[in-house]
């Protein structure tokens, strides 16, 4: 098989309801103080791993949390998932800091993250 290839999961983002409580387990988890800390958005890098904390599930509506896999192209590795049977949720759009995201669903529903930074 040929393509874009993945980077690997290095993002997780997980929706809360109490961003300062929630802040305080994954500090307690991870044994570090966030390295991003605002109202609406709560972010720790550890060991090559970002945990985004995103308060009532942000402006992606997330309800579980979601893996996102970073690659070189997103709209190439985009065009390889929906030939394949994915379906777009939300397509790429840039974040700030020359960062672009997108998810899909898998053929059950499942989300998964695409991060490309340039």
């Amino acid at each position: 098989m040929t393509g874009s290839s993945t980077q690997g999961i290095k993002t997780v983002l997980h929706p809360v309801s109490d961003l300062e409580k929630a802040k305080e387990v994954y500090a307690a988890l991870l044994g570090i103080q966030p390295q991003t800390d605002g109202s609406y958005y709560v972010g720790f890098d550890a060991e090559g791993q970002h945990i985004g904390l995103v308060p009532g599930g942000g402006p992606q509506g997330l309800t579980s949390p979601v893996a996102y896999w970073h690659v070189s192209d997103i709209e190439a590795k985009l065009a390889e998932l929906t030939a394949a049977g994915a379906t777009i949720k939300d397509p790429a759009s840039d974040v700030g800091g020359g960062r672009l995201v997108a998810t899909v669903t898998d053929p059950d529903g499942n989300v998964l993250g695409l991060i490309q930074d340039r």
